[in-house]
C-alpha cells in the first residue's frame, strides 16, 4: 500500500486548523492511501494548541516558541515516517481536495508541486511583483522556466529531505531551497495547476525582508550546485563591454583607455572564478556520489544520522 506523512506549519492558525485538517482526513480517508498527519505548533500564542488537541488522529508536535516555516517543516519531516512526504500550509489557502492530484503523479516524479496557477488565485497584489523577479530570476538560473517557486504545497520522496536536510533554512524560503535543490541537481519535477484562496487571518509573511531572504536564497542555492551559471552573465557583460568599449576608445581617441582595460580584466577574472567554483561544486557532489555508492560503516553511520534525529523527536 502507498504511504504519505502530511506535515504542516502551524503558527497562530486558530480560526482555520481544524477545518484545514478535518478537510485532509476527510480527503485521505477517501483514498487507499496509509498515512499520517503531523502538526508542528511552531509556538502559538492564541488558542491553537488547544484547538490541535481537539483533532483526533493528529501527532503533535510543540515547539516552545517561533522558530520558523522551514524549521517547523524540519521537525515535522524528522517525525515522520512514511517514504513519501506532503507539505501543506495550515492556514485555508491550499486546496485540500487537491492533494489525490498531486498523489497521483508520485510513481513518476520525486517531487509534485501544486502551482498556483489556477482559475482561482489570490495572491496579494503587494506580492506579485517580487513574486515575478524572484521566479525570473530563478528560471535564467536554474535554466528551467518554474511556474510557481515558492508553492506550500508540494509531495516529495523521503530521499530529497534527507539528501537536502543540511540546506533547508529555518524561514519561508525553504520551498525556494527544495525546488532549485531538485531542478538543479536533475530530480523530475511535475507543476500541477491549483487554486489559492485568500488568507482568512494575518499573513507573517515580511515583503521587504523576506524579499532578500529569498534573493539570497536563490544565489546561495545556485552558487551551490552551479556557479558558473550565476557567474556567466557579469563576466560576458563586463568582457564584451570592455571589448566594445576599448574598440571606440581605440576608434575616437587612437587609445585604450584604462577603464576599458579593467573591465576586460574584470571580466577575465570573474570567468576564472566562475570555472574554478564550478570544478570546486562538481568534484564535491562526485566525491558524495561516491561515498553514497560505498557501503562502508561511515557510510552507514552518515546515512543514518537523519533517522536519529527523527527519533529523538518522537
Amino acid at each position: 500500500m502507498q504511504e504519505v506523512s502530511i506535515i504542516l506549519p502551524v503558527y497562530n492558525e486558530e480560526k482555520v486548523i481544524k477545518q484545514v485538517l478535518h478537510k485532509i482526513k476527510e480527503v485521505m480517508e477517501k483514498t487507499k492511501w496509509n498515512y499520517e498527519i503531523i502538526a508542528v505548533d511552531d509556538g502559538s500564542r492564541d488558542a491553537t494548541p488547544t484547538i490541535l488537541k481537539e483533532v483526533e488522529g493528529v501527532k503533535i508536535i510543540t515547539h516552545p516558541y517561533n522558530l520558523g516555516y522551514g524549521a517547523a517543516l524540519k521537525t515535522a519531516i524528522r517525525a515522520s515516517s512514511k517514504k513519501l512526504i506532503l507539505m501543506m500550509d495550515a492556514d485555508g489557502t491550499y486546496p485540500t481536495k487537491d492533494i489525490p492530484k498531486l498523489l497521483s503523479y508520485t510513481d513518476k516524479y520525486d517531487m509534485v508541486v501544486g502551482a498556483r496557477t489556477g482559475k482561482s488565485v489570490a495572491i496579494p497584489l503587494l506580492r506579485r511583483p517580487a513574486k515575478i523577479f524572484l521566479t525570473a530570476m530563478a528560471n535564467f538560473l536554474a535554466e528551467r522556466k518554474i511556474p510557481d517557486l515558492n508553492s506550500g504545497m508540494r509531495v516529495f520522496k523521503r530521499e530529497i529531505a534527507e539528501e537536502f536536510f543540511h540546506l533547508f533554512p529555518k524561514g519561508f524560503s525553504f520551498t525556494t531551497t527544495i525546488t532549485l535543490a531538485c531542478l538543479t541537481n536533475d530530480y523530475t519535477v511535475k507543476y500541477v495547476p491549483i487554486n489559492y484562496y485568500k488568507r482568512k487571518v494575518k499573513s507573517t509573511v515580511h515583503p521587504i525582508k523576506d524579499f532578500f531572504n529569498f534573493v539570497t536564497i536563490i544565489i546561495r542555492i545556485i552558487m551551490y550546485f552551479k556557479p558558473l551559471r550565476f557567474f556567466l552573465l557579469p563576466t560576458v557583460i563586463l568582457f564584451f563591454g570592455g571589448i566594445v568599449y576599448a574598440t571606440y576608445t581605440m576608434i575616437v581617441y587612437n587609445n585604450i583607455t584604462d577603464s576599458a582595460m579593467l573591465f576586460i580584466i574584470s571580466g577575465v577574472q570573474l570567468g576564472f572564478i566562475g570555472l574554478l567554483a564550478d570544478l570546486i561544486a562538481k568534484t564535491r557532489k562526485n566525491n558524495e556520489s561516491s561515498f553514497s555508492k560505498t557501503p562502508t560503516k561511515a557510510h552507514d553511520s552518515a546515512r543514518d544520522t537523519f533517522t536519529r534525529h527523527r527519533r529523538k523527536r518522537t
